[in-house]
């Protein structure tokens, strides 16, 4: 493939907002040592990347956003064996942190938010930051993995641990959720969601989820499940709401049952029933995203479980300030694509 001398990119002008996204040509980057060049052709949009194009997490003026990206090796730098042109690549969340537990240094590096990201049609990254794309998927599929997915899988099969029989509660329909939905399915629990929209809970129910709740109808959901769970409560919960939710997501558990707290859609702090959440033992543990190592695990359970994911709708990049407007509309159901 003969790379072009300059790409289109999407870029944040400073102090941000979705009127202060550029589209702009800048020259193609090079190759370096123990590099890959990378045609990027799908990313996938994350709260994350929001707030990033939004302003909410401060970046240098003309940062380009987006920290998931699948796409085609062009170029390898020097050094470089595990990967050739023409092989199929999927982005990491965390490029240095390729296993174990997380550090400072491994939580660094974050595409589209500490250096350029994806919203760019050539990116020249380290060769470990990739890992393969599940069998026979797309690129805009694969490109819904990094962020959402892999934060799912942490939550529930790394760090709650959850088994066949268990029961799960997840909460709405964006991209975290329902992959947590289908992972859960995949091992074998049973998934309790809740969502607001009586539409959005057919699909859920039709994706597989064994119970649903309107929790805007039933302000006590966390009771609700508890029972539904045969009183004693659920097993693990992945919490996307943070404080407005998380007395609920307590209520839901059962003795010993674990929070995966992975967002903070409800503010960043608030009350917290403590002496409900000691008296259940349960565990509260915050979750961002995962290691490559698990991507690389979480690959080998989609292929072998055969599932695919939930897209809502795809984008180009010159639309990506419209792809935001819908991810705040809030009338996605699964992931938002943009395809190069």
């Amino acid at each position: 493939m003969t790379v072009p001398a300059t790409m289109k990119v999407a870029a944040v002008k400073a102090p941000g907002g979705l009127d202060r996204i550029a589209i702009e040509t800048r020259p193609t980057p090079v190759v370096g040592p123990g590099q890959i060049l990378v045609r990027v052709h799908a990313s996938s949009l994350n709260f994350h990347d929001f707030a990033v194009v939004a302003g909410m997490i401060q970046t240098p003026d003309g940062r380009i956003p987006m920290s998931d990206g699948a796409g085609e090796v062009v170029a390898v730098g020097e050094g470089v064996t595990a990967w050739k042109a023409g092989d199929s690549v999927l982005s990491a969340f965390f490029p240095n942190w390729p296993s174990g537990g997380p550090s400072l240094s491994r939580l660094t590096g974050v595409p589209g938010d500490h250096i350029d990201g994806f919203a760019a049609e050539y990116v020249a990254m380290p060769a470990g930051a990739f890992t393969r794309l599940p069998n026979g998927w797309s690129a805009a599929e694969a490109a819904t993995l990094p962020c959402a997915a892999l934060t799912a899988w942490r939550a529930l099969i790394v760090e709650a641990r959850i088994k066949a029989g268990d029961v799960v509660l997840t909460q709405g329909t964006g991209g975290v959720s329902i992959f947590a939905l289908q992972l859960a399915k995949a091992a074998g629990a049973t998934v309790i969601a809740t969502s607001s929209s009586a539409d959005k809970l057919a699909r859920l129910k039709a994706l597989g989820a064994d119970h649903l709740i309107n929790y805007k109808e039933d302000e006590r959901w966390g009771q609700t499940a508890a029972a539904l769970a045969g009183g004693g409560g659920v097993h693990a919960v992945v919490e996307i709401g943070g404080p407005g939710t998380l007395g609920q997501s307590i209520h839901a558990c059962r003795i010993g049952g674990h929070i995966s707290l992975i967002g903070v859609l409800t503010g960043v702090s608030g009350e917290v029933p403590t002496a409900l959440a000691m008296s259940k033992n349960v565990t509260i543990k915050g979750v961002t995203v995962g290691s490559i190592q698990e991507q690389e695990e979480m690959i080998a359970a989609i292929d072998a479980a055969g599932l695919r994911p939930v897209i809502d709708s795809t984008f180009s990049l010159d639309q990506i300030a419209s792809a935001f407007a819908h991810q705040i509309s809030q009338r996605h159901f699964g992931k938002i694509s943009l395809s190069f």
